[in-house]
């Protein structure tokens, strides 16, 4: 298989194996908001050839300060189509299937059927964020959660850990209890940050569907969490 010119410096740290791994390897990215346009851009950048990048909404002004698709330029389009302009500016080549939909439990079962090397989770709503990863783990495919980046300012306590071993998240927490109803505790990758979140960082909301409150958020944050699911997922395809 031919490495392209514009993944040589890759090629210099990796191989030429690894490389070529990569460029056989199929990534699923479920969310394309704060945490996962980034993972989704540092997968293709790091030279997975073949992705399904999933999410059924638009961008919204409030998502300027954190989301990669959210410009003034795209604000009103979805963020599948956005990210996957974007993805393929940076790999013309790249298989991408592109699904521009909420992920709803009828379509798991399909929408999980290929044959991936990974799974990224990025999700913010809970039920689809079970359901997603107890079928994951059901199905025996590798996947990688990301936690709450909301409420968090330093990026020194981020942490990648099984899901069991993860404490001191809100998220984490109710996560988990939904997960060991379905007899589920541990096999699942997690980057989280045991920060406190401040009760001033909240407030309730009644006018969001699938969300109770609205946590702040700052610009780096949910790209630091997106960037460790990328490399959770870059480093498990060639082990390392």
């Amino acid at each position: 298989m031919k490495i392209p010119p514009w993944l040589e410096r890759t090629e210099l740290l990796l191989g030429a194996e690894d490389v070529e791994t990569l460029q056989r390897s199929h990534v699923l990215v479920i969310g394309l908001g704060g945490v996962g346009a980034y993972a989704a851009e540092q997968i293709c950048r790091g030279g997975v050839g073949e992705m399904t990048i999933v999410d059924g909404d638009a961008v919204h002004e409030s998502n300027r300060n954190r989301q990669l698709p959210a410009l003034v330029s795209t604000q009103g389009r979805a963020k599948a189509e956005v990210l996957s302009e974007r993805l393929r500016d940076i790999n013309p080549n790249i298989k991408l299937h592109v699904l521009q939909e909420y992920l709803r439990d009828e379509r798991l079962d399909e929408i999980l059927k290929p044959s991936y090397d990974f799974v990224v989770d990025a999700i913010d709503t809970l039920s689809p964020k079970v359901f997603l990863l107890a079928a994951a783990v059901t199905n025996g495919q590798r996947v990688v959660t990301s936690l709450g980046a909301g409420g968090k300012v330093d990026p020194m306590q981020v942490r990648i850990d099984d899901i069991s071993k993860t404490h001191h998240c809100r998220l984490g927490k109710i996560l988990r209890k939904r997960l060991h109803r379905l007899g589920i505790r541990k096999g699942i990758t997690a980057v989280y940050s045991p920060e406190v979140v401040g009760e001033h960082a909240m407030r309730p909301v009644e006018d969001e569907p699938n969300k109770k409150t609205v946590v702040g958020t700052i610009s780096y944050m949910p790209p630091v969490f997106g960037c460790c699911c990328a490399s959770v997922v870059l480093r498990g395809i060639i082990g390392k």
